[in-house]
């Protein structure tokens, strides 16, 4: 696409793309257990939740929890303590199946049977650029109708997909939407 920036941050703009910030605010949509893996509590929250059902233990065996069910038993009764290779197993599969579970709800929400969700886009931040070399760009807000595909791309953890998405729905700001390829922050609730 001709809009898309090829070298961002050359001159020192700084911001991260708009898919990457609109995943970062369906996570705080999505909720979750609020104590650290580190904690013992958060530990035991986020097996409980992986393992409460054998749905749940079988999307968290897809999403690469590789240990078997003794090791889980023993880390639930506190006679071992998990590695860290097996706390971040724990928690991207903890991350994945909460995702796919609250991706139907929170579609639903955002839609709100189609009059969609009003977004902010705060632009990238030019504190670092030359004043000659800055772009004109200001906050921005967007109505977005369409949900489906931008969840269905997050809860699959799919990047590209993600990316697509948001821009097939950006491209709404008319001809100057590439200058919102990367933001400082993308903002809505439900």
């Amino acid at each position: 696409m001709p809009e898309r920036n090829h070298d961002f941050g050359k001159f020192g703009a700084q911001g991260i793309k708009g898919h990457a910030a609109v995943a970062r605010q369906l996570d705080a949509l999505a909720g979750g257990i609020a104590t650290p893996i580190t904690a013992r509590r958060g530990l035991t929250a986020r097996l409980n939740y992986l393992t409460r059902t054998d749905h749940a233990l079988q999307a968290a065996r897809a999403a690469g929890l590789t240990v078997t069910a003794r090791t889980i038993k023993a880390w639930r009764e506190g006679r071992q303590s998990p590695s860290r290779k097996s706390l971040q197993q724990i928690e991207d599969a903890y991350r994945t199946v909460r995702r796919a579970n609250v991706a139907r709800h929170l579609a639903a929400r955002l839609n709100k049977s189609g009059r969609g969700t009003r977004v902010e886009i705060h632009p990238l931040n030019q504190s670092q650029v030359a004043r000659p070399l800055q772009r004109v760009v200001e906050y921005r807000t967007l109505n977005i109708r369409r949900w489906d595909r931008i969840i269905g791309a997050w809860a699959a953890g799919d990047d590209t997909g993600l990316d697509a998405a948001w821009v097939d729905e950006i491209v709404d700001l008319g001809s100057q939407w590439g200058q919102y390829e990367y933001v400082t922050n993308v903002g809505f609730g439900a």
